[in-house]
């Protein structure tokens, strides 16, 4: 009971932090509207310095996010890790955290910047292989709103422009299936789904805050969500859910009949949805963001370690390093 308690707490202590996040970056925003005036001459003035000195760059533009080629991977600040997907036809590994998407190529454990924006991805997922949708909060030289809403890239994480919800909400949690899209906005409290790609929205009853989400990949109605009580169901797009099991945790779905969920002190449970979930595997670290493949299970830890597995949690290898 004592254990579950605590897992309860730090389940909490997650989404308060995150919270906090939010506000920081709605202060930092109002913050750098107010001297937008100051930054703007600054960067005109480095430009022109930049530019008599041979050093300009081709950096190019977008409606929301930062453009030019990746930063490099000589020294990367991932900042908190909110968001796992694998993208691309090469399958490289993207990590979205506070500080912008970054990129593992394949055989590679160093993660290069995608674009030069310093946006906070919040929420982040691969809705098909040429569309990545994320949400969060605008880098501190965008004139944006603080909440980003939803939002999409379709060349691979370097430009980004609005999809719908701009100023309006802050998906914590993002999660997409082709055009079926669910998100759980921190900003207030709604469970959201979308049949159209995140264009419209429908907003769906939860029994209190969700801090994970997992789809059937064989069938986009059924959910699993990870709440402060443990795991709720639904069979029907998040309509109505049920109690499913009391195990605090965040999710992956790697095959219809197969559920995982690693608990917030880095054990890893595994098995049918709807039956017992037998301990598989444990993780030196506490787990930040939870992402499966039909074939690997990818952890991010807290410590900016990125772990894969190749057999549902047994055993670990290091992927990457933030």
């Amino acid at each position: 009971m004592a254990q579950r308690q605590e897992q309860k707490e730090r389940a909490r202590q997650e989404r308060v932090e995150r919270e906090r996040e939010a506000a920081a970056a709605e202060r930092r925003r109002r913050l750098y509207g107010w001297v937008g005036g100051g930054v703007l001459v600054v960067a005109l003035i480095v430009g022109i310095v930049l530019l008599v000195g041979g050093g300009g760059s081709n950096a190019g533009s977008q409606a929301v996010g930062g453009a030019g080629g990746p930063a490099g991977s000589a020294s990367v600040d991932v900042g908190h890790v909110h968001g796992l997907g694998l993208a691309g036809g090469d399958g490289a590994l993207y990590v979205a955290g506070h500080n912008g998407l970054f990129r593992a190529p394949p055989r590679q454990r160093g993660l290069e910047q995608v674009s030069a924006a310093t946006q906070d991805f919040m929420g982040f997922s691969v809705a098909s292989p040429d569309r990545l949708i994320a949400s969060g909060h605008p880098g501190p030289t965008q004139d944006l709103p603080g909440l980003l809403g939803l939002i999409e890239s379709r060349d691979g994480g370097r430009t980004w422009r609005s999809v719908s919800l701009l100023g309006e909400a802050d998906f914590h949690v993002l999660r997409a299936a082709g055009e079926r899209v669910y998100g759980y906005d921190g900003a207030t409290s709604r469970f959201l789904a979308s049949t159209d790609g995140g264009r419209t929205w429908s907003e769906r009853p939860v029994p209190g805050p969700v801090f994970d989400v997992a789809i059937d990949p064989k069938d986009p109605d059924r959910l699993m969500a990870a709440t402060e009580s443990g795991r709720i169901f639904s069979a029907d797009a998040g309509r109505t859910w049920r109690p499913l099991g009391s195990e605090l945790g965040l999710l992956a779905w790697p095959a219809s009949e197969r559920l995982v969920v690693v608990t917030l002190d880095g054990q890893v449970l595994a098995g049918p949805p709807g039956g017992t979930l037998r301990p598989r595997g444990a993780l030196d670290g506490q787990p930040v963001s939870v992402m499966a493949s039909r074939q690997q299970l990818y952890v991010a830890l807290a410590d900016g370690r990125v772990m894969v597995s190749p057999d549902a949690g047994a055993s670990w290898t290091l992927r990457a390093q933030a």
